[in-house]
């Protein structure tokens, strides 16, 4: 299958909000203590308006220009003492289910960390699946030192370094990204929003 990875635009914003809205309606989320409705179709595009990077949020299309996948990043912090440093966040990271495990995925969060090395970017942080993303070369953020904004450490909190060194002034940081990620903080915004598109879908 061939794929094009090319920057959002305009004209994709409700597009891309659909799929990610597809890739992360599964039934179990209230199970696991999820609100009721998807949230990152949200998160999209409310990082478009605030800490979103334009020139890190690219699509995956068909040769028809069909488009079947979607990566964002935006900007969040590594905080110890007086310092601050810029680092990248991503995701959410979405694909069409009916094209998941066909290596779109893939494609997007390579095309994603290319770019962002041009852009002279220092280091990735995010939170993640811990047995999927070290082939990428993430580690665990434990390795530089870094911790989540409450102190923690765990697997699925992970780092990369774009430049070599660039977090190593940091260690003993902890980790601050956009507050749109807080669930309980935006349950009724997202829910509102989310009642657009089952009435579209109708």
């Amino acid at each position: 299958m061939d794929i094009n990875i090319r920057l959002e635009e305009e004209k994709d914003y409700r597009i891309v909000e659909e799929i990610t809205r597809a890739a992360f309606s599964y039934p179990d989320r209230i199970k696991r203590g999820k609100i009721g409705c998807p949230y990152e179709h949200w998160m999209v595009h409310e990082l478009r308006l605030r800490d979103g990077i334009p020139e890190l949020s690219l699509v995956a299309q068909l040769e028809n220009r069909t488009i079947i996948g979607h990566i964002i990043c935006s900007n969040a912090v590594v905080k110890k003492d007086n310092q601050v440093l810029p680092v990248l966040n991503f995701g959410p990271l979405s694909v069409l289910p009916e094209y998941q495990h066909r290596s779109v995925g893939k494609a997007l969060v390579r095309a994603m960390i290319e770019r962002a090395k041009r852009l002279d970017y220092g280091a990735i942080l995010f939170f993640g699946r811990p047995e999927y993303y070290p082939q990428f070369g993430f580690k665990e953020a434990a390795v530089y030192g870094i911790s989540d904004s409450e102190g923690y450490n765990y697997p699925s909190f992970m780092a990369m370094e774009l430049k070599e060194g660039y977090l190593k002034d940091i260690y003993g940081g902890k980790y601050f990204e956009s507050d749109i990620y807080n669930d309980e903080l935006n349950r009724d915004i997202v829910s509102s929003f989310d009642r657009e598109f089952r009435l579209n879908n109708q």
